[in-house]
């Protein structure tokens, strides 16, 4: 869909004045005109889901509005294919099984399988029919019962687990890397620089080939969600699903950003997470490391880690970050961007991120210590 911004007026801005009042985020659901009034409201609205804050609403906007419709016990809730129930109903009745012990998965206000085996499980225990759908005796019970399991968040306590048991070795590991953007006219930033143009599509592709070769070198299954030229754009909910069926161990999402202002600069990444505090573990640790590592290794500035729910985010099965590598408008990362041999920092970064992914924490070792060319020559003494 095109973004709906201010000055836009009709049907589709009266609903989003609807939905915002029904949050108690506009105190009027009139005019149906996107005024400054609305705009505020969307921002806060965005920052509450942990989105993108633009004061736009785009696709990802929109379906975050849509789910936040409902209020968990206003519809039964059941497992539907192809087209699953989502919405904020979804996300509390998987919050509150993870709560009571149950494994419902990540979080991600989407009714699939494993929420409706953790339901049915849920339905078992109580004496109700186990058929994975959530109505109201089984909200009743639901409120009925406390939570069961304390001292963390169940699930991401289940993933950092799983991630320790996997062991230190990247070899046999599968990763997935996702050049941003790409395909039509989907190009991302584009800046011009004299008689060039450079553009954010092709220049993380480049960064995704070069890391692809590091990783596959270091032993690792590695895929790309895109080609250099696709046909069409990837929305980041295709993406997620891409990597969801292809198994990956992890996912990492290539970006450049750029801003209006060229004295922006500097790295910054993206891992799940919310506004009321609910984040991923195992990928807040991974973002952590890859921030520190490109931080130390090549001396851009440091502009954070940050939880967000973006699809892409919120959807993958596996620990995934999105990295900002540079602002293109910035002239300073706009030369670090385009020299070859910058790239290979980024890429060694990168690498060196992925590798201390795997080691315990007990035996972790310093941002910027590991020669990654050592990874390569490890795996063919071994062979």
């Amino acid at each position: 869909m095109r973004s709906i911004r201010r000055g836009d007026t009709g049907p589709a801005v009266a609903e989003i004045r609807s939905i915002l009042v029904g949050l108690e985020l506009l105190t009027t659901a009139e005019p149906a005109v996107f005024d400054d009034a609305l705009e505020g409201s969307v921002r806060a609205f965005q920052q509450s889901r942990g989105l993108g804050i633009d004061g736009m609403v785009g696709d990802e906007t929109w379906g975050a509005l849509d789910a936040a419709r409902w209020r968990l016990g206003s519809r039964t809730l059941f497992h539907s294919v192809p087209d699953a129930l989502v919405g904020e109903d979804v996300r509390a009745l998987q919050e509150r099984l993870l709560e009571m012990g149950y494994d419902a998965g990540r979080p991600d206000a989407v009714y699939g399988a494993r929420t409706a085996r953790a339901v049915a499980q849920f339905q078992r225990e109580v004496g109700l029919v186990p058929d994975g759908s959530c109505g109201p005796q089984t909200m009743k019970a639901l409120r009925r019962l406390g939570r069961k399991v304390v001292g963390g968040r169940p699930q991401w306590l289940r993933e950092a687990e799983a991630f320790r048991q996997s062991g230190p070795n990247l070899v046999g590991k599968t990763i997935m890397i996702d050049p941003g953007h790409g395909g039509g006219d989907d190009t991302g930033v584009v800046v011009p620089d004299g008689p060039l143009r450079w553009n954010e599509a092709d220049l993380v592709f480049d960064l995704a080939s070069r890391l692809e070769g590091r990783l596959s070198a270091a032993g690792m299954r590695v895929h790309l969600t895109r080609g250099p030229s696709p046909a069409e754009p990837m929305s980041g909910a295709e993406r997620a699903a891409l990597a969801n069926t292809l198994g990956a161990d992890l996912l990492i999402s290539l970006h450049l950003d750029g801003h209006e202002s060229a004295s922006a600069e500097g790295v910054a990444t993206y891992h799940y997470g919310t506004g009321n505090g609910l984040s991923s573990t195992v990928g807040e640790r991974l973002a952590n490391l890859v921030q520190r590592e490109i931080v130390v290794r090549t001396g851009m500035h440091d502009c954070r880690t940050h939880a967000k729910g973006w699809d892409l985010l919120r959807l993958t099965r596996m620990p995934t970050v999105r990295v900002d590598l540079g602002y293109l408008t910035s002239k300073t990362d706009r030369e670090r961007l385009i020299d070859p041999q910058s790239r290979e920092q980024l890429v060694e970064a990168l690498l060196a991120a992925v590798q201390r992914m795997y080691f315990p924490v007990e035996r972790d070792v310093p941002t910027g210590s590991i020669d990654v060319r050592q990874l390569r020559l490890a795996l063919a003494d071994k062979g």
